[in-house]
């Protein structure tokens, strides 16, 4: 009687292995997400296509600067995001980055004047002048260094990587100076 319950037992755990086990196999074609893809998955699109975008939806054209830091960037995205709750918080964000070197990190975020950020609590925060007389606040964060200026009807916060300590704020007044 005991060698039947034990053949029963041993014939419902083995049952149960085969039925749990799971064949797992790889495909050929399997491979790692792309730098692009990861981008794309949260929303990112080429430049262009999210400041269209931007465009349409203020129904208004926006000025980007001409230069940049000049540090190497593999890659630039756009993404313009929609607050259909609140419409306050509608922007477009431009990230210029470096597969290779992820301190190489160097955004744009634009907003319309009317739901501008204020930055006055900040500490160790510094004005600048820009060449239209317009005055530009310069800060450090815990991660990023910004720059903060508004031109025409919007409102522009630049932000580096605070690792790279070459881009400094005169560097940031003359990105600003480069929109016309």
């Amino acid at each position: 009687m005991q060698s039947k319950i034990y053949i029963l037992l041993s014939i419902i755990v083995i049952t149960i292995c085969f039925s749990a086990y799971e064949l797992i196999s790889a495909n050929q074609n399997d491979r790692p997400e792309s730098f692009e893809e990861g981008y794309e998955e949260i929303g990112y699109k080429s430049v262009e296509d999210a400041v269209i975008q931007f465009e349409k939806h203020f129904n208004q054209k926006v000025q980007l600067p001409t230069i940049t830091p000049t540090i190497p960037f593999t890659h630039q995205f756009g993404r313009f995001t929609e607050d259909p709750k609140y419409n306050i918080n509608d922007s477009l964000e431009i990230k210029f980055v470096n597969e290779n070197a992820p301190e190489n990190h160097y955004k744009i975020d634009i907003r319309p004047l009317k739901n501008r950020l204020h930055f006055k609590d900040q500490r160790n925060q510094k004005t600048y002048t820009l060449k239209n007389g317009g005055k530009a606040i310069y800060f450090e964060h815990h991660l990023f260094n910004f720059f903060v200026f508004e031109n025409d009807a919007w409102q522009y916060m630049l932000g580096i990587d605070k690792r790279l300590s070459q881009v400094t704020p005169e560097t940031f007044v003359k990105i600003a100076n480069s929109i016309e």
